[in-house]
């Protein structure tokens, strides 16, 4: 009974009921007075960024992450940043609970609200480095927004009254045109239509917009000093853009056959910084000589002027030269090669010589083809299955002393001694084709029968052995007076035991 009315008296005291709810009230405004600066009793760790300018960033901010609230700004100070100039370093206090921090992690400064209000985003990076306690994430790996002020800080006054001209201008256009608006308005969608691929191709990343306007105006800087004269030059350039305006279809050809020419030059133009490199080199050593053009020029004309037909046939002949090369190189490289050479070294050496005897006997004498006529009239002998050789059965001469008797000693219808009979013989070898200063000496063929005309032999015997008979006998009657201009000759053999004096006269 006593702890009933114990307890009715606590609660029913006013004055200690009125203490009790304003010590609850002070804690609750301390603790939201204090939440700017974190929770009491939250583990936290501490995080520095530094910043280009303070982008109006105050202490108590939120910082954020994923869209959650993960800490708050505790402090902001300025700081000379490491390129020199003064920047901010904002001071943050995260929860531990959030984890660790990426060391590729980035920092944006967005506006919480069109009233001016900050907080600070955190995206956080894959890097497996993470920030200790107290690092500094640096400036380059924090972004600002571009602000309200800052936008409208482009309306100053020339931009306003600019923009008053504008709209006064746009009222005067579309004044009285409301049938062409609504013609617009139609067309639009199909213009619409045909504009989204070509905005696709501009967008594209591989169409290098960028870097086209970048070297655009790098142009126009390297122009500006020679703008007076390119001037001359767009105004006479206008006479060839109205005579295209005549043909648009071969404008629009050149333009769709452009496209490849200039991937073309695209490619082409790195490697040809080189060249272009040594050919400014070359032209700044070619200037001298080209300071004495005007005295050698009258000299070089005529000989330019004969060189510039035979160039223009050049790169016909060049293309086959360069296949000739080819295999000649081919042909190099065969490990036969060398071993054929020297067997044609060898071969000329052992022709060169047989050619320079048996030559004339064939561009002089004519014998080669006087050859081949007798051997066709050889094979012209009909027979039951078409044709054979003409031949006949050679008999030893009934004589004494005969080539067919054994141990034979003279010649055919060689002279018996018993009985007298004159001897007969007409058999004189290598007979010449020239004499030695090339003069036609054609001797097979070109006489009759010679008599006595053996120089060791018995001279009662009438038979011909001596090489060659004394004089020219001339060509033959398809020959030549004498041998081809430029052509080297030999009267007798060069190989093998030489002829005798008496023998080649």
């Amino acid at each position: 009974m006593s702890r009933r009315q114990s307890s009715r008296s606590i609660v029913a005291n006013p004055v200690l009921v009125g203490a009790v709810t304003t010590l609850v009230v002070v804690i609750a405004v301390f603790l939201a007075y204090n939440a700017n600066n974190g929770l009491p009793f939250v583990p936290t760790r501490q995080l520095k960024v530094e910043l280009p300018n303070g982008a109006a960033l105050l202490p108590g901010n939120d910082v954020r992450a994923g869209g959650f609230r993960i800490g708050i700004v505790e402090d902001m100070k300025p700081v000379r940043l490491d390129s020199g100039v003064v920047g901010a370093e904002a001071v943050l206090k995260i929860d531990k609970k959030v984890g660790e921090i990426p060391r590729d992690s980035i920092v944006t400064i967005r506006p919480r609200s069109v009233l001016g209000l900050k907080y600070v985003e955190i995206a956080r990076g894959r890097s497996e480095e993470t920030f200790k306690e107290g690092d500094t994430l640096p400036v380059s790996q924090s972004k600002l927004p571009v602000e309200l002020d800052q936008l409208y800080n482009i309306f100053d006054k020339p931009t306003r009254d600019a923009s008053q001209e504008n709209l006064r201008g746009f009222g005067n256009t579309l004044t009285g045109r409301g049938v062409s608006l609504n013609r617009t308005i139609e067309e639009f969608p199909r213009f619409l239509t045909h504009l989204e691929p070509v905005m696709s191709t501009l967008g594209n990343p591989s169409t290098g917009l960028g870097t086209f306007f970048k070297e655009l105006g790098d142009a126009a800087r390297v122009v500006a000093p020679v703008a007076q004269r390119y001037s001359h030059s767009f105004t006479a350039g206008a006479d060839t853009f109205e005579a295209w305006s005549r043909s648009p279809e071969s404008l629009k050809e050149t333009i769709s056959r452009s496209v490849p020419s200039l991937d073309a030059g695209i490619r082409s133009f790195p490697v040809q910084r080189p060249f272009l490199r040594d050919f400014a080199r070359f032209s700044r050593a070619l200037s001298r000589a080209a300071a004495e053009l005007p005295r050698t020029l009258p000299r070089i004309t005529p000989t330019l002027r004969i060189g510039i037909p035979v160039l223009r046939r050049t790169p016909p002949v060049n293309l086959e030269l360069a296949k000739t090369f080819t295999s000649m190189e081919e042909l190099f490289e065969s490990p036969g090669t060398g071993q054929a050479l020297r067997g044609l070294v060898a071969t000329a050496n052992t022709l060169n010589p047989t050619l320079r005897f048996v030559g004339p006997y064939i561009t002089v004498c004519n014998y080669f083809n006087y050859a081949w006529t007798n051997t066709a009239d050889h094979l012209t002998e009909p027979d039951p299955t078409g044709t054979s050789q003409r031949t006949l059965l050679n008999q030893a001469p009934r004589q004494d002393n005969s080539p067919g008797s054994l141990g034979a000693a003279r010649p055919a219808n060689g002279e018996n001694v018993i009985s007298g009979t004159p001897a007969h013989l007409h058999v004189n070898l290598y007979t010449a084709a020239v004499d030695r200063q090339g003069n036609a000496d054609c001797e097979s063929g070109q006489r009759g029968y010679v008599r006595r005309l053996n120089t060791f032999g018995d001279p009662r015997n009438n038979i011909v052995t001596d090489p060659h008979i004394p004089g020219n006998q001339g060509p033959t009657f398809t020959g030549r007076a004498r041998v081809l201009p430029g052509q080297t000759f030999s009267r007798a053999p060069t190989q093998g035991p030489p002829m005798l004096p008496e023998f080649d006269p």
